[in-house]
């Protein structure tokens, strides 16, 4: 099977299985979810949720987080 054959079977799939796509991480803005992504590669699911608001409280925008 070819890589565009995979490609469109898991395309295939999740248009049937979640024709709606939503992210289960909670976010406001495109920066908390930047943030949020990162973090959920990086620590376990339940901190996660815990941390971007005291992050995001201490750097609001990604400019003062840089």
């Amino acid at each position: 099977m070819t890589t565009k054959e995979r490609f469109k079977r898991c395309i295939e799939y999740f248009s049937k299985t979640m024709p709606v796509a939503e992210s289960e991480l909670d976010y406001s803005n495109p920066s908390e979810l930047w943030v949020a992504a990162v973090l959920s590669a990086q620590c376990t699911d339940k901190r996660v949720p815990r941390t971007p608001p005291a992050l995001l409280s201490a750097h609001p925008t990604a400019e003062t987080m840089a």
